[in-house]
């Protein structure tokens, strides 16, 4: 996680990404529970099928930690994926590409919210 968290925060776009503070009063409103169950749903959601409805622009740059996140991490459609995580377009994905794209957005998260709350 380290390594491609690094690559990212090296990327003038990618780094541009930060937690808001209405995004920080929702994590400390619903707790990390909940916005690590939301992180699942929008996996299975926008990422994990062969060709989400409308790939490229399926994840809202605002609104939710998570879609924060996806931006940040190169997450946040299938042809990011292809070019930072070399996660191939036009196929589902599987359950170990599913859970390493958890595990970076939920590392990201935390990251940033600890920083925030520094």
């Amino acid at each position: 996680m380290e390594d491609i968290l690094y690559k990212l925060s090296k990327s003038k776009f990618r780094s541009s990404f930060h937690l808001r503070k209405y995004m920080i009063d929702y994590i400390n409103e619903k707790g990390m529970d909940v916005v690590k169950s939301h992180t699942v749903d929008f996996i299975k959601e926008k990422l994990q099928p062969a060709n989400p409805k409308n790939d490229g622009k399926q994840t809202p740059m605002k609104g939710h930690p998570t879609f924060m996140a996806m931006h940040a991490c190169a997450c946040c459609c299938r042809g990011c994926l292809e070019k930072w995580h070399h996660i191939e377009k036009g196929r589902e994905l599987t359950k170990d590409e599913c859970n390493y794209i958890y595990k970076l957005l939920i590392t990201w998260i935390i990251k940033e919210y600890e920083n925030y709350m520094k």
